[in-house]
């Protein structure tokens, strides 16, 4: 059996840069194993599956790590709108189903970029920090924050965002936890966007993640918060670096970004 396979930078409007992520689409769902080993042969941070619903603009979406399958991913839901877009430029709007969060739906905009609708997952104030988050970072916390998905580690300065060294086996120890490290903005250097980040996922089978689409939902509304403005714009400080434009907007969170084709191909498996 051939399955086509689209490889897409997210997040970037510029080729090697972004997230990388593979998009299948398949008529019905491969086993369990196919998908998992597909995507650990693929060796992405994710893997999309895609299957057609009841509706022409409707989809089913499954993500997968080299490791496991995950609940969400951001990045690999605008790779996979990417695809559907430009395969089917009659569509306007795609509704995406996910068992973990349901119903998303996702538009092209007129400037080009990709919007997804997503849950607001806004973090709360972590009173018992982890010692292994204490030990599995170099530089010491300003605050500590966390929702279903990550830790989120608050510091007072870029540099510390920037030269945090992690210790991998240190927070591998927080699973299912991950960790982003965050920060507002203060040089030149960054002076178009309202806070950075960087995302470590050792928990869950990966290193540094290059742009975390779904962690700004938390992001965007614990900055919305703090900065007192619903519109934000923000950069993954990952070595490939990418771009993501949130908006607020009461218990969901509008993400954005833009994307850029790498590679279409055909995998070969047995049926």
């Amino acid at each position: 059996m051939q399955l086509e396979i689209n490889v897409v930078d997210a997040f970037t409007d510029e080729l090697f840069k972004g997230n990388s992520a593979a998009v299948i689409v398949t008529e019905n769902w491969l086993a369990d194993e196919q998908m998992q080993s597909i995507a650990t042969e693929n060796n992405l941070s994710e893997t999309a599956f895609l299957v057609a619903g009841s509706t022409a603009d409707t989809y089913h979406i499954r993500w997968f790590s080299p490791l496991t399958e995950i609940a969400f991913c951001g990045h690999a839901t605008l790779a996979s709108a990417f695809i559907l877009f430009n395969k089917y430029p009659i569509l306007k709007t795609i509704r995406l189903s996910a068992k973990a969060i349901g119903m998303m739906t996702v538009i092209q905009t007129d400037n080009g970029k990709i919007q997804m609708n997503f849950p607001n997952t806004k973090p709360i104030e972590c009173e018992d920090i982890p010692e292994s988050l204490l030990a599995g970072l170099s530089i010491a916390p300003a605050e500590v924050y966390k929702n279903a998905q990550a830790y989120f580690v608050v510091y007072h300065f870029e540099s510390d965002v920037l030269n945090v060294v992690r210790d991998n086996d240190k927070l591998k120890q927080l699973a299912p936890l991950d960790v982003v490290v965050t920060c507002q903005t203060q040089s030149k250097q960054f002076k178009d966007f309202d806070f950075i980040s960087r995302y470590f996922w050792p928990a869950n089978g990966g290193d540094e993640d290059p742009v975390t689409g779904s962690i700004h939902t938390g992001l965007a509304p614990l900055w919305a918060d703090r900065l007192g403005k619903n519109e934000l714009v923000a950069y993954q400080a990952s070595k490939r670096g990418g771009v993501v434009y949130c908006e607020v907007a009461s218990d969901r969170v509008l993400i954005s970004g833009n994307a850029v084709q790498y590679l279409t191909g055909f995998i070969t498996i047995k049926e």
